[in-house]
């Protein structure tokens, strides 16, 4: 682009990148699905509560890190309404793309309860550690994740993202989860969303109805199978919901409302079920 502009001002007469392609490798190769499990095991690890909740911004809310996360104020925190206004350096010089709104989700919110009970009086920005620009937040996560005991991912932070909007969007409608994330659906289907081991299991157990059985034939040969031999009928795992956490202390100006979860049953289906 520099030797194009120049030969564009007339500075040289020939171009030398001119006829240089570049090849784009694959990015599915560097991308890499993050379960639950293992980044709380990373989180139990981390020094500080600080720590704990750049984690969990990045991969419960899938902020970039460190700009948005370090820009985070707590004015920016709607309790009452469990929302977060996320502000977007990348994008701040663009009308109408300064900030996005998203939800606090259920399991992101303890974490910032926690920073916002330890925070003092009149601090402005949610975490006020590590931003000096001399932090390097990539290799003192990388030791947390190797204290951890979980062999490291590629790209850390970039992959905690792609793999919150990967779950999302197994939930929500990808222009919404694109709002929420601050990107659009063929930047989403590029970099971000993956398959996951969960797709398989959810293709292979099929669709389920309100009463827990698949529809179509197969299910409803299912439920008479398993009404005539109750004592083989598997038993549906239970989902979770989170629970409301205590009451902060008194410095929050406003009352909050718990956000709950939607509970998953999931039906397993014998191999002998025809």
């Amino acid at each position: 682009m520099f030797f194009k502009d120049a030969k564009r001002q007339g500075l040289m007469d020939n171009n030398p990148f001119e006829f240089v392609r570049h090849r784009p490798g694959d990015a599915s190769e560097r991308r890499a699905y993050v379960p639950v499990a293992d980044i709380e095991r990373v989180i139990e690890h981390a020094p500080n509560t600080a720590w704990k909740l750049l984690i969990a911004l990045s991969r419960f809310a899938g902020l970039r890190v460190p700009s948005e996360a370090l820009s985070l104020r707590w004015q920016d925190v709607d309790w009452e309404r469990g929302r977060l206004t996320v502000p977007r350096p990348k994008t701040e010089h663009l009308a109408g793309r300064s900030h996005r709104v998203i939800p606090l989700f259920p399991k992101l919110r303890p974490f910032l309860e926690v920073v916002f009970d330890e925070a003092d009086a009149g601090t402005e920005h949610i975490i006020t550690r590590y931003r000096n620009q001399n932090s390097n937040l990539r290799t003192y996560f990388l030791r947390i994740i190797k204290r951890a005991g979980i062999q490291p991912w590629p790209k850390l932070f970039h992959n905690l993202r792609a793999t919150r909007q990967t779950e999302l969007a197994a939930r929500h409608p990808l222009h919404v989860v694109c709002e929420w994330l601050g990107n659009s659906a063929p930047i989403a289907d590029k970099h971000y969303l993956q398959v996951t081991d969960q797709d398989y299991a959810s293709a292979i157990a099929g669709p389920t109805n309100q009463s827990g059985a698949e529809s179509g034939t197969v299910g409803a040969h299912f439920v008479e199978k398993t009404a005539q031999n109750p004592a083989q009928q598997p038993a549906a795992p239970t989902g979770t919901a989170w629970q409301k956490p205590s009451m902060p202390s008194g410095k929050r100006p406003l009352m909050r409302k718990a956000a709950t979860t939607g509970e998953v049953v999931q039906l397993s289906i014998s191999k002998s079920t025809p």
